[in-house]
């Protein structure tokens, strides 16, 4: 280590209080193959709030910088990493995905909230000229998740009928921009007025309120009960809350229809309808986060306009547990930065 910097530590599980602010924290320097980045950007993520409050049965060693969603400047090269670099903006994909590493950075090695950050160059991808820092700093963990989800694995096309249910978080933002700009029709769930339309406005076709109204009378009016001989009902469901969401999720897709799913907020020991799997042939498909060809396809997609992440709102450094809480008590729609 350095010189000092500024950074934004998470010292230990609990509330917002255990955020701590240091000017006085060790800069990096980076190590073989790795450059070190003058970070411009970095976005907040659920997956900070989980960090912070501790997930069962995963063990992360406090205190930690989070943030993996990182933009920056190439400051400086380590031994064996190409000079090239040097003065180049890039994004960071931020998981380990060689050698004897694991997880992220921002989840178990020091991320985003900070000065600098050092990272592998196998796990840079460089902006283009007309991207900027917070609009790349926005990708990977929302954007690239959910363009796999839909594209790469879901194969969403065109004149498809999509329901996102959850639609308000980062990832259902995404989900919906990335089916509007394919040319689905989206009919996006959330919890309240404003959020509705905000997704209305980036390109929901159809919006309704899951707390008002069960998820399943609203497709039932909108497009008709799903039929054994085809008709009815939506082509693709996104369902990444899990819980007891599942079964009136197959309920609302059609035949042949697909479920795409990238996780379980809401709990993941689901129930499941087999009637509906097998008599509607559905079909189920599980999506594992993002690789780092999904995120190039997302910077290429932002610099030639087609897509525009949503930036709900952006903070200064010393202001990370305000952008926490925002996210914590669900006031956004799309995404909240930090910047150094």
């Amino acid at each position: 280590m350095g010189e000092a910097m500024q950074a934004v530590l998470t010292t230990a599980h609990g509330g917002l209080e255990v955020l701590e602010f240091r000017d006085d924290y060790p800069r990096p320097i980076p190590g073989d193959g790795e450059v070190l980045i003058r970070i411009a950007a970095c976005a907040v993520n659920f997956h900070d709030l989980f960090t912070r409050r501790g997930m069962p049965g995963v063990k992360i060693a406090l205190p930690v910088v989070v943030g993996s969603d990182i933009a920056g400047t190439v400051d400086g090269v380590g031994p064996g990493a190409s000079a090239h670099w040097l003065g180049k903006r890039v994004l960071v994909d931020p998981v380990f995905r060689e050698g004897d590493r694991f997880g992220m950075i921002g989840e178990t090695v020091d991320g985003g909230r900070a000065e600098f950050v050092a990272v592998h160059e196998s796990m840079l991808l460089e902006i283009p000229p007309n991207v900027t820092s917070e609009q790349a700093a926005a990708l990977p963990l929302a954007y690239g998740t959910a363009y796999r989800m839909l594209i790469t694995r879901g194969g969403l096309q065109r004149g498809e009928r999509l329901m996102v249910l959850g639609a308000s978080g980062g990832v259902g933002v995404a989900c919906v921009q990335i089916a509007r700009m394919v040319g689905a029709e989206v009919l996006a769930f959330a919890s309240s007025k404003p959020k509705l339309e905000r997704l209305n406005a980036l390109g929901a076709a159809h919006v309704a309120n899951y707390l008002e109204r069960p998820f399943l009378d609203t497709v039932k009016e909108i497009y008709g009960k799903p039929r054994i001989n085809g008709g009815g009902g939506v082509d693709v469901a996104v369902n990444f809350s899990g819980g007891d969401t599942l079964p009136a999720t197959q309920r609302c897709v059609k035949l042949d229809g697909r479920i795409l799913c990238c996780g379980a907020t809401a709990g993941f020991d689901l129930a499941l309808d087999a009637r509906y799997w097998w008599t509607f042939e559905h079909r189920m498909i599980g999506s594992n986060g993002w690789e780092k060809t999904d995120l190039a396809k997302l910077l290429d997609l932002v610099a030639s306009g087609e897509l525009a992440p949503a930036i709900d709102s952006v903070l200064p450094l010393r202001q990370t547990a305000q952008a926490e809480a925002l996210l914590e008590n669900r006031q956004v729609v799309g995404k909240v930065l930090i910047k150094p």
